[in-house]
């Protein structure tokens, strides 16, 4: 919308972005996107996952009480990187994250090793970790680390990187 915006500007056409980007909505239209789309969330539909006690409700009345996990990429001039991190809800903060050339279950289980040891959460059960069914996460090394913690997992079809948008 905005090439189409600007072009039509130059060659004398007065109108608003806003118009540009809403017609092209209603036709159909849009521009090329370039790169490669990189898949972070293999989901296997058969893997037993914990529910979603969560029900997209990201509220928390104390820290340490719910904790958002998930990763995303971040393309560079030497390839992809991707950065996982856990988010205190109660106090919409990283509390844990790691950057890594892989999608491995060592790097997300380091961003939750650096949220437990920076927030120290009692062993009572009471905090949930919430995350999306990406194989990183629904992982036997990734839910006895949770299971050890006394942290109780629950995950969502939906991704989690939802939540980082309203941070």
């Amino acid at each position: 919308a905005d090439k189409v915006w600007k072009q039509m500007n130059r060659e004398g056409v007065t109108v608003a972005r806003c118009t540009v980007e809403r017609l092209m909505g209603q036709l159909g239209l849009r521009g090329v996107r370039r790169g490669k789309v990189v898949r972070t969330t293999v989901s296997d539909a058969n893997a037993p996952c914990p529910l979603d006690r969560v029900n997209r409700q990201f509220k928390a009345e104390r820290p340490n009480q719910l904790w958002v996990s998930d990763f995303t990429y971040v393309s560079t001039w030497q390839g992809w990187l991707y950065v996982a991190f856990v988010v205190d809800v109660f106090a919409r903060r990283i509390v844990g994250w790691r950057v890594s050339g892989s999608m491995t279950t060592d790097f997300v289980l380091d961003a939750l090793e650096q949220a437990l040891y920076a927030r120290q959460p009692e062993r009572d059960g009471e905090l949930t970790h919430h995350s999306d069914r990406g194989s990183q996460y629904v992982s036997i090394r990734y839910t006895e680390r949770l299971a050890e913690a006394g942290i109780e997992p629950v995950d969502s079809t939906l991704q989690v990187s939802q939540f980082a948008n309203q941070i």
